[in-house]
């Protein structure tokens, strides 16, 4: 089921995109180039650069680049013969060649899910280290004037007891030899790397730390995250089955409150820093956001039931959670919009 650029939630919320006060002329007549582009935040970034060009004629010459080519036409098959998007399909790994250069560059390509983690943790490394090199090679010759890159809230590892909030300097522990640490590791690497191109050949970049983000687009199938898992269940109308007690806390953030803090960082962020990205407005246990799913969508039937194995998965973090501070962001004028109701009945209403 590809979610597309007529959908009327993503129209909706393209809209409510635009109304963000921010300086969006900047991106009139650029170049914009987004890897992993057919990921769910970076298809959004996609479509609202469409957008501005089909509500406001910016003329942002978008390159989507991909490795997957039908899965990224199920997505973008709107724009397919529109003269100022462009799908270039490679993979990261391997170096980035355009023959325009690109003014800005949204470099979200790389692999979250716990499902790849499992099987695929040296993929991870090398999109997160070899690709984001092979993506400011190419910024680095093209004279790029910033770019995004999409960071998670992992590098910060895991917290001594007492920390109450993350503030973008805080770190705590992260150990090399644990299995899942192919992700936060390689991530940490990758915003060094972009760090060390902006000392070394003054390649501007901003990092955004991204926390437990959702909404349309998102895959939900065989993904393994929590958010991804009970989504899915609801839009197949199956029970949701809860593999622990449901007693770990998460802050969700609707994809529309993710992508505008994105397109803060990229438009106003300072170059060489990081930005939290999070909705820390309603922390819950798991198990109360799957009983929220389940009564909000009452007429299904269906309810929250419990089978916990007796291992967990090694693909899930074991992480506690720790609040991250956004005032960082926030004191750019970004906000957290959209509450978790409502982003959960957006989310589900967009697969059907």
């Amino acid at each position: 089921m590809a979610m597309d650029y007529q959908n009327q939630i993503v129209r909706e919320d393209m809209c409510e995109l635009a109304k963000e006060h921010l300086p969006f002329e900047k991106l009139k007549g650029s170049s914009v180039l987004v890897t992993g582009a057919s990921g769910m935040l970076a298809t959004y970034m996609v479509y609202f650069f469409m957008y501005l060009n089909e509500t406001r004629k910016y003329d942002i010459n978008v390159t989507a680049l991909v490795r997957n080519e039908k899965k990224a036409w199920e997505k973008f098959e709107d724009f397919r013969d529109m003269p100022y998007f462009h799908l270039k399909v490679q993979d990261v790994c391997t170096p980035i060649t355009m023959e325009e250069k690109p003014e800005y560059i949204i470099h979200a390509a790389g692999n979250a899910s716990p499902h790849f983690i499992l099987h695929d943790p040296v993929g991870i490394i090398a999109a997160n280290t070899t690709g984001t090199v092979n993506v400011l090679e190419l910024a680095r010759k093209s004279g790029t004037k910033k770019v995004l890159y999409t960071s998670t809230r992992e590098v910060y590892g895991k917290m001594p007891d007492g920390t109450e909030e993350i503030h973008e300097e805080t770190f705590g522990s992260l150990d090399p030899m644990e299995f899942r640490a192919c992700y936060p590791e390689s991530k940490r690497m990758a915003e060094t790397i972009c760090q060390s191109y902006y000392h070394q050949y003054q390649v501007p970049f901003t990092a955004v730390r991204i926390a437990h983000s959702y909404g349309p687009g998102m895959t939900i199938n065989n993904d393994g995250r929590v958010m991804a898992d009970f989504i899915s269940d609801i839009v197949n109308n199956r029970d949701i089955v809860l593999k622990s007690t449901g007693d770990a806390e998460r802050a969700f953030c609707y994809i529309t409150d993710a992508v505008a803090g994105m397109l803060f960082a990229l438009l106003d962020g300072e170059a060489g820093e990081a930005y939290n990205i999070a909705n820390e407005t309603e922390p819950l246990p798991i198990r109360e956001v799957a009983g929220m799913l389940t009564g909000l969508f009452p007429e299904r039937g269906r309810k929250v039931v419990f089978d916990i194995p007796e291992t967990m998965s090694a693909g899930y973090s074991k992480m506690g959670r720790t609040r991250l501070n956004t005032e960082k962001l926030e004191k750019m004028g970004w906000t957290c919009k959209v509450p978790l109701k409502e982003g959960l009945k957006r989310t589900v209403k967009s697969f059907e």
